[in-house]
């Protein structure tokens, strides 16, 4: 599919075998819920894009994300040492975009934000299928991380759900693949190749709700021998398709709706995480958190993204079980008014 949008102003709808070259939302027919077309101002102010890049291992934990939600791009960035608790976490905020630069290319661009001497760079590359995080900040963090979805073949998650009354999301989601590169921060330096650390990626764009919430759970690394990942919503994409799934050696298993049970006054309490057709059941325990708080009126966000470690079992159907023993992954709570 070379295209999101088709020529008729309206999405490709399902999940996709592949990956659309360019996310085209200029040419989306965008209508007020009365059907009034809507012009290039609207469509600019309601047009919302984010991507995020997370490493995983036992000894070194991180993520990085880029949000551009027209009035501000937002991004952050941190590290995690699960053994001394210690933390390294920035977070960057420029009004209508400036020092940043966002492509529609999910398989071949460059999402960026600059300031002041600080860098956080996220490359998509489609010659191979890779994926690179380069972050450069003025206290001397610098991480280099990348992933190959070729080495061995992996399936990603790719889907647009109609969103709303008039918008569509589009998201593209991966978990459960090796990470090379490198760390040099405060808490150390790392070969990330040597500390057997996983990513997962998540690239997403649309007209999304004007204000929503969702939760989200991502794990990745080994068990019984076999790579896994998970990628698990609720609150967000669920229109007549979602994006829950796991994968088993790069290849991706579809999973039903699911259900987050926690405590919302207390995020670091256990969680626990089922799925509809009982192909997922999960508890998770928290070991650190990085959250953030903003409320500008026409802007708000209450985000927390918790880190920790993973049991339970996966049931894929016709296999024997999976089961998950302490592996390291990530769930958040957030809330958004964009």
């Amino acid at each position: 599919m070379q295209q999101l949008i088709q020529p008729n102003g309206q999405p490709h709808y399902g999940i996709f075998p592949g990956t659309p070259a360019t996310i085209n939302y200029r040419d989306f027919d965008f209508r007020s819920p009365m059907g009034r077309r809507l012009g290039a101002l609207s469509k600019w102010r309601s047009f919302h894009q984010f991507q995020y890049f997370g490493l995983i291992s036992p000894t070194l934990i991180g993520g990085c994300a880029l949000a551009d939600v027209s009035l501000l791009t937002i991004g952050f960035v941190y590290l995690y040492h699960p053994e001394s608790g210690r933390m390294i976490e920035r977070q960057f905020k420029c009004p209508l975009g400036m020092g940043s630069n966002f492509s529609q290319t999910p398989n071949d661009g460059v999402c960026e934000l600059r300031q002041g001497r600080n860098l956080l760079r996220l490359e998509n590359g489609s010659a191979p299928f890779e994926k690179r995080l380069l972050v450069e900040l003025d206290d001397g963090t610098r991480i280099d991380a990348r992933f190959s979805e070729e080495q061995p073949a992996f399936q990603p998650m790719s889907l647009c759900t109609p969103t709303a009354v008039n918008g569509w999301v589009y998201a593209r989601k991966v978990a459960g693949v090796h990470c090379s590169g490198e760390v040099r921060s405060a808490l150390g330096n790392y070969d990330l190749r040597e500390l057997n650390a996983y990513a997962h990626h998540d690239w997403s764009a649309g007209y999304m709700r004007r204000e929503t919430f969702w939760n989200w759970a991502c794990l990745s690394g080994e068990t019984e021998g076999r790579r896994v990942g998970l990628n698990l919503s609720c609150g967000v994409n669920e229109t007549s398709f979602t994006e829950n799934c796991y994968w088993l050696d790069g290849q991706l298993v579809k999973v039903d709706t699911v259900r987050f049970e926690f405590d919302r006054d207390h995020p670091l309490q256990p969680w626990t995480i089922r799925s509809y057709d009982g192909q997922v059941e999960l508890h998770f325990e928290a070991h650190g958190l990085h959250q953030e708080r903003l409320n500008l009126g026409v802007l708000a966000s209450n985000f927390k993204q918790i880190f920790g470690r993973f049991s339970g079992v996966l049931r894929p159907a016709g296999q024997a079980e999976v089961r998950i023993e302490n592996l390291w992954g990530f769930v958040e709570d957030q809330y958004a008014k964009w």
